[in-house]
């Protein structure tokens, strides 16, 4: 399972994070983001150990979808040594995300 993301821990879990690190900024009301939701803890489980894999849930943690400027959901953002290094906005097939955090390990 992906790592719940929130205000409070962001800083601690992404921004310090030593591995590369996969956020998933999602709401329960977006089907999209459900079609992605499974994708994402996947993902978590494939690469426990290499990259940290993470959930926003924006309507519960507003303080980091507006510092990031999420405006569409769901939103993936991809963090290396607390700087954005690559995203992805919208479902799309688990291989593209895979191939995006593949690059950054």
């Amino acid at each position: 399972m992906a790592l719940e993301i929130t205000d409070s821990n962001f800083e601690e879990l992404v921004l310090k994070a030593d591995k590369p690190v996969l956020i998933d900024f999602w709401a329960e009301w977006c089907g999209p983001c459900r079609m992605v939701g499974p994708i994402v803890d996947e993902i978590a489980k494939e690469y426990e150990g290499q990259a940290v894999v993470g959930k926003v849930d924006v309507d519960s943690n507003p303080e980091i979808s507006v510092r990031f400027g999420i405006r569409n959901i769901p939103a993936l953002l991809f963090f290396k040594n607390g700087e954005i290094v690559d995203k992805q906005v919208g479902a799309v097939p688990k291989s593209v995300l895979t191939e995006k955090l593949a690059k950054q390990l």
